[in-house]
């Protein structure tokens, strides 16, 4: 009996790394992936701080930028860096639902003759897909990505097919496009975590792209993690703390967004701003992402818990592509991204 206890505690599993230990591994990750993206993407630092916040929440990002900014080379350096594999479609007008997910074949056995059919997977079967030009498919096509995107699985033909994991979509847009585009119904932007703007680089790091870009070729990325590893980190940030303070003051950005709302921290004039340019304010996951974005950024940053600062620094990207505006606002030029502005100076954190 002595001889079993013996072998059994002789045999028990170590004891894994604290969350303690999981933070700083995180934030070294973090430091390490922006370096070895940096050898590859100069400038567009808020951007990809934001892309990583949205890989470790476990969500996706919509990049919307006009050609030439390196948002397809920031997604496939991504990719390379964290040791995950990568697909990119390229969307457009006659693209079909089953060019993403995949179709049933049918197939002889040589042997006996018999037929049946064997589902060969899509382009969307991978950890990171590129949707790029996402607004150029009709919304059928882009209703392929839905399930996928939230549910991590993709029926068809009756059988559910699980997605690799870790996955996530990071779709592209041309913002200045619009002749042979579809825009994306509520329910899709829904499921991206950010909408990003990608903005043209500075003066000084538009002459670093031309130099690095124009000159001999570059060393290939080093591997910061591996999938197993950004899956144990994406459990960590579901772990970390948000204090009260924190969630409440994600729920009263969200729900000050509402043209209906009444919530008491926003000032009169703030009120009727929303009531005269918002349709449709922003939902319940909107909440949940900015908590589990404001976990990630403190992780990230090697902070053991949640601030409403956190929650401050990732509103815009949250919130403003889940606002719908009406036509007074466009007549207006007013944008979502200035009304959530709005929302964060009359309602402060505490």
């Amino acid at each position: 009996m002595n001889e079993d206890l013996t072998l059994e505690n002789a045999t028990a599993p170590a004891a894994g790394p604290s969350d303690e230990q999981l933070v700083r591994e995180l934030a070294e990750a973090v430091r390490a992936a922006k370096a070895g993206i940096g050898e590859r993407i100069i400038g567009q630092h808020e951007v990809i701080e934001h892309l990583l916040i949205a890989l470790f929440s476990n969500g996706h990002a919509l990049f919307v930028g006009v050609p030439g900014l390196a948002k397809t080379l920031l997604i496939q350096t991504l990719a390379q860096v964290l040791d995950l594999s990568f697909n990119r479609i390229q969307f457009t007008p006659d693209l079909m639902p089953s060019d993403v997910t995949g179709t049933d074949v049918l197939e002889q056995d040589q042997s006996t003759g018999r037929r049946s059919f064997r589902f060969v997977k899509g382009p969307i079967f991978t950890n990171l897909l590129l949707a790029d030009e996402i607004n150029r498919t009709p919304p059928k096509t882009q209703a392929a990505l839905l399930q996928a995107m939230q549910e991590h699985q993709v029926t068809a033909s009756g059988a559910t097919h699980e997605m690799p994991a870790p996955f996530h979509v990071f779709a592209t847009q041309n913002p200045i496009e619009q002749e042979g585009t579809y825009p994306l119904p509520e329910a899709q932007l829904d499921r991206f975590m950010f909408m990003l703007d990608v903005r043209y680089p500075e003066e000084a790091e538009e002459v670093e792209i031309v130099r690095s870009t124009t000159g001999e070729a570059r060393p290939p990325l080093p591997k910061v993690l591996s999938p197993e590893r950004i899956l144990a980190l994406q459990a960590l940030v579901r772990r970390v703390p948000a204090p009260e303070n924190v969630v409440r003051h994600a729920v009263a950005l969200v729900r000050a967004t509402r043209p209906d709302s009444s919530n008491e921290q926003l000032s009169g004039a703030a009120v009727q701003r929303m009531k005269e340019f918002v349709a449709f304010g922003a939902g319940p996951r909107a909440s949940q992402y900015l908590v589990l974005g404001a976990k990630a950024r403190a992780a990230m940053h090697g902070r053991p818990a949640a601030t409403v600062e956190d929650v401050r620094a990732i509103a815009v990207p949250v919130l403003a592509h889940r606002i719908v505006t009406n036509f007074h606002a466009e007549a207006s030029g007013v944008r979502s991204a200035d009304l959530v502005r709005t929302v964060l100076e009359s309602v402060k954190g505490s």
